[in-house]
């Protein structure tokens, strides 16, 4: 057994069964519900943006708490229906997730729209559970509590990223966020879990799908509704993704894992592409290509949320055969199989844009890229036209 800590002891897996019945009880029906796929459409695509978050906490330089409140309002004006909003963990190990309690309160609440907080530890919980509680203000015009409907917490497949990451080994992490889970479930949040390095560690190397499948039911188990599972250095190819999507589903379900894929050498689109053959219908994405990770040298960003809608749906844009074969019936134009809900991919890259030019530099969309060229040369188009008139 991999992880023997992880299976050994049955007394905590009883006590986890028990808490999540109860747990499940409390959660209130009332929340905005994040959008998922379902029997009625399976072929719903959830993307989470994870911009506002793991998009930025890599950047070198501190980023107002104004600014990522308006990067987060602009995603939602896009469609964006499943936002992380930000972390809390300590400032001393990530300074670009300083300020997310600010944050919070100055992003607008959308209908249908929810937000998640990374939450490392109790200490992090603590602290968002303490800006949620209501107001006591005798101030009838207090504003409420931000909209988040759920945390994430994290661990990772490998012994050496997760010491690196969070300073204990896998079952200890498992092991400190079991309680986590348990109280967030109680206080009626949903619970999301990400599973980093699921294919190569930067320490230790090509990871054993077991190691990943474990941890998985794992976090399962302690009542994660979803489980991500990320490609962080971003070598993942189709083949390698499917071997250990293969073993991951000997023991979970199909239906609570989402892809978390970084782009470092150009195959994640591919990669998602391969993960919905196999069933998932849940995949995070960055605005712009934002992100990276400082646990893992040499990894760039995530894969551009423009790019992954243009992967889904991207045909929508091209309109009619503009030259059709010969003189008789006009082909099938292609139909796209899959559904992101209200996304406004235009409006996507220029916010993918906008964020970039933030930061000092360009957006690494290249569907972004593509769209703002033509949006110019059209722009060009009719200024010329009008200069003639």
């Amino acid at each position: 057994m991999l992880y023997p800590s992880l299976t050994s002891s049955c007394i905590r897996s009883r006590i986890l069964r028990s808490t999540l019945k109860t747990s499940f009880k409390s959660f209130s029906t009332s929340q905005p519900t994040l959008s998922t796929a379902s029997p009625t459409n399976p072929n719903f695509v959830k993307i989470v943006e994870v911009g506002p978050r793991d998009g930025l906490q890599n950047e070198p330089k501190p980023i107002p708490p104004p600014i990522k409140a308006e990067l987060i309002n602009k995603l939602a004006i896009a469609g964006m229906r499943n936002i992380e909003a930000g972390s809390f963990v300590s400032p001393k190990w990530v300074p670009q997730m300083a300020g997310t309690a600010e944050v919070l309160a100055l992003i607008d609440s959308f209908p249908k729209t929810g937000y998640s907080v990374l939450v490392p530890n109790q200490k992090g919980l603590d602290d968002l559970l303490d800006i949620l509680s209501p107001s006591t203000s005798p101030n009838s015009h207090a504003k409420p509590p931000p909209p988040v409907t759920e945390v994430a917490i994290f661990t990772s497949a490998t012994d050496a990223f997760s010491l690196a990451n969070t300073n204990v080994s896998v079952s200890g992490s498992l092991e400190r966020l079991a309680p986590v889970a348990r109280r967030a479930l109680d206080a009626g949040l949903k619970v999301r879990g990400y599973v980093s390095v699921v294919v190569t560690c930067p320490f230790s190397g090509r990871v054993d799908p077991r190691r990943v499948m474990d941890v998985s039911k794992e976090l399962v188990q302690m009542g994660c509704y979803e489980v991500s599972l990320g490609d962080t250095t971003g070598a993942g190819t189709p083949a390698s993704i499917r071997q250990m999507l293969e073993e991951v589903a000997k023991e979970v379900d199909v239906g609570v894992l989402a892809g978390h894929f970084h782009d470092t050498n150009g195959t994640a689109t591919a990669n998602i592409m391969t993960a919905l053959d196999f069933g998932l219908r849940t995949f995070d994405a960055s605005v712009g290509g934002l992100g990276g990770c400082p646990y893992s040298p040499g990894a760039t960003g995530n894969v551009a949320t423009e790019d992954v809608v243009y992967a889904l749906v991207g045909d929508k844009l091209f309109g009619d055969i503009g030259e059709p074969y010969g003189n008789g019936e006009p082909a099938k134009t292609a139909q796209s199989r899959w559904d992101v809900g209200p996304i406004d991919l235009a409006r996507l890259a220029g916010i993918g844009e906008w964020i970039s030019g933030v930061l000092g530099r360009e957006t690494t969309s290249r569907a972004g890229k593509a769209l703002l060229a033509r949006r110019k040369r059209e722009e060009e188009r009719k200024r010329k036209e009008g200069a003639k008139l």
